[in-house]
């Protein structure tokens, strides 16, 4: 399914079906959900021409919107009509906030709303997968799916010696369906990022696709390379392959359970109901229903079924199927902060695009004539650091004396990866623009952003249907309660203690030369001290600012880094006692039901997770096929 150069959606014509039609079709598979890994199945499965598939996505088509389509309006649609604008229950380790958890509502899913980083995780985090009993899970077992989903457009060398646009191409693959490619244009700070980087002991990764990505790289991004749009599943996966005559993707269908039958003494899934146009519809299948919904809503969609926790579906009103407590729990999810810069007033950023409406006008000419400027743009310097190359040796020592004990054995493999020092547990990113949500902006000033993000939380939250003092059981249309339970427990103390001493890390870059040139001071949080202005080429770095105590800012500002795990897991070697699914993606105790997406990973990646959840996409869809021909 070669796909170099995406079908355009303007040049193809694309298939409709009434949710009638869809309803009378006996499909051998039923994906639920139309996201990243979804529609990553569907073409794989629909390749075969005698097997029939059915896509239901909650969300619409959407290919020509340029709140999607455009790379450098990137955050632009989070918040909007595809997002499913779900919120945390408040937080008492946040000093009681609610965050928003923007998760995609629309064909592509988050693929198609995401910042289109394009980056792979540590041999360490898949072989942890691997230890737990999860066989085929390790990095050697992944390392062919990861391959098979891209297509690496490599850098000239140019372009590697001017951006650090660095890669191992053997590590890469060079026909699959999302194109992975290097930026054309990057903003200022980039330029200066490996520089500062080098200078504070990180090395530039030249081969970050490689089972290592500690140290500073500049990242691929899933941007097609000829029209400079986003690249998502819907594009990718889907367009190419969407006449084909057994592949049927009805949107806007909001799947409400799925029936599972007792026959014969075991639970088999059948069928799946759903909405569409305010009616009622059920749609067959006589091999698998196939649930990717998301972290979010894989559990929220298991519990309505009858799959779960006894006293989370009785207090729901929910007729208990398959006991299994593990549903919606080992909820893990990636934390960040976000520190802001006034810059020097000659940078011209995202925000000052949607103030100015004359500079969008002027981006939007460019982008549209030459594929070029702030539009063509991602945020693309970054790194991944160890926790001994960032948190001085002392306290570090006194963090990981009190890692959470060894309740269980996923606990111990986790607690292992924090004595590890090739582990990237901290990303540390720099952009222009203002991304807190906390800090208002004031006209005329121009700001940068340090995000900085915690890889391997060891805080544990849950997500569940909620509980019902009526008659009538939750539906769909209620959201579900998501409690990331941050920085709560002995593991979220870990947690807090990590964020607040690695904050004076993420301050630390941008008071060194040569990104503090660009910096004219820190807003937020005020600076205790002002940012040197010394020549680039001496005094490179201001060693002997006292470290700062961050904890309560970083208390008060810690937010989502968008990137929730776990709350479907792999059991391993526990079986039904650790997880929800299988090495093989079944869910326990119910024939022909199986989940890939996020929500499956047992343990948390040192990466955004994109890539994996292809890859997971494209491991399911050959553990389906092997098991379709065995059958």
């Amino acid at each position: 399914m070669r796909n170099v150069n995406m079908a355009d959606p303007q040049d193809t014509e694309i298939p409709t079906v009434s949710p009638s039609t869809f309803s009378s079709t006996r499909f051998d598979y039923l994906i639920i959900g139309g996201g990243t890994a979804a529609l990553v199945i569907a073409a794989r499965l629909s390749a075969i021409p005698d097997i029939t598939v059915g896509v239901l996505e909650a969300g619409p088509k959407s290919f020509n919107d340029p709140l999607i389509t455009v790379p450098g309006r990137f955050g632009e649609s989070l918040g909007g009509q595809y997002d499913w604008k779900f919120e945390t229950v408040p937080q008492p380790g946040l000093n009681g906030r609610s965050l928003s958890w923007p998760r995609g509502r629309v064909l592509g899913g988050t693929s198609a709303i995401n910042f289109m980083t394009w980056t792979r995780g540590n041999r360490e985090d898949y072989d942890a997968w691997e230890e737990l009993g999860n066989k085929g899970w390790g990095w050697d077992g992944m390392l062919p799916f990861f391959k098979k989903t891209e297509t690496l457009h490599q850098s000239t060398a140019e372009h590697q010696s001017q951006h650090q646009s660095h890669y191992a191409a053997e590590y890469h693959g060079t026909d699959g369906p999302i194109p992975s490619v290097y930026s054309k244009d990057y903003s200022k700070p980039h330029q200066y990022w490996h520089a500062t980087l080098n200078k504070l002991g990180l090395d530039t990764n030249r081969s970050h696709f490689s089972g290592s990505n500690l140290g500073p790289f500049t990242t691929l991004t899933s941007v097609d390379p000829t029209t400079r749009m986003r690249a998502s599943s819907a594009t990718a996966y889907y367009l190419p392959n969407a006449q084909r005559k057994n592949l049927h993707v009805l949107t806007d269908a909001t799947v409400e359970r799925i029936e599972i039958e007792n026959r014969n003494g075991e639970w088999v899934a059948t069928s799946a109901d759903f909405t569409c146009g305010r009616e009622r519809f059920v749609a067959k299948v006589s091999r698998e229903v196939i649930v990717c919904a998301g972290s979010v809503q894989s559990p929220q969609l298991l519990e309505l079924s009858g799959i779960g926790n006894p006293d989370i579906l009785q207090a729901g009103g929910i007729h208990v199927k398959v006991a299994n407590s593990n549903v919606g729990e080992n909820l893990q999810e990636h934390m960040m902060t976000a520190m802001i810069y006034e810059l020097d007033s000659t940078f011209t950023g995202p925000d000052e695009l949607r103030a100015d409406p004359d500079l969008a006008k002027a981006a939007q000419e460019a982008y549209n004539t030459t594929k070029s400027g702030i539009y063509a743009m991602l945020p693309c310097a970054l790194s991944y650091a160890s926790l001994s190359q960032v948190i001085p040796t002392p306290k570090l020592q006194d963090i990981l004396a009190h890692v959470l004990p060894s309740a269980t054995q996923r606990d111990e493999v986790l607690n292992k990866q924090f004595s590890n020092p090739t582990r990237g547990q901290i990303e540390y990113l720099f952009d222009v623009g203002n991304w807190s949500p906390y800090f208002q902006s004031q006209p005329g000033k121009i700001y940068g952003t340090m995000l900085m993000m915690l890889q391997l939380p060891l805080s544990k939250g849950s997500i569940h249907i909620p509980t019902t003092t009526s008659s009538s059981p939750p539906s769909v249309d209620q959201k579900p309660i998501i409690n990331p339970k941050y920085f709560q427990g002995v593991g979220g103390e870990t947690d807090f203690s990590i964020m607040s001493d690695a904050q004076n890390f993420a301050d630390k870059i941008c008071r060194t030369k040569p990104l503090s040139s660009i910096i004219q001071k820190r807003v937020f949080p005020p600076e205790s001290e002002p940012i040197p202005h010394t020549d680039p080429t001496t005094s490179p770095t201001s060693d002997n600012k006292e470290e700062e105590d961050f904890s309560p800012w970083v208390r008060n500002t810690t937010i989502t880094d968008w990137h929730p795990i776990g709350t479907c897991a792999m059991g391993g070697h526990s079986g039904i006692a650790g997880g929800v699914v299988d090495d093989r993606l079944r869910v326990y105790g119910v024939k022909g039901l199986r989940v890939a997406d996020a929500s499956i990973m047992p343990l948390h990646i040192c990466s955004h997770p994109q890539a994996t959840i292809y890859a997971i996409g494209e491991k399911a869809a050959s553990m389906i096929l092997e098991d379709h021909d065995m059958q």
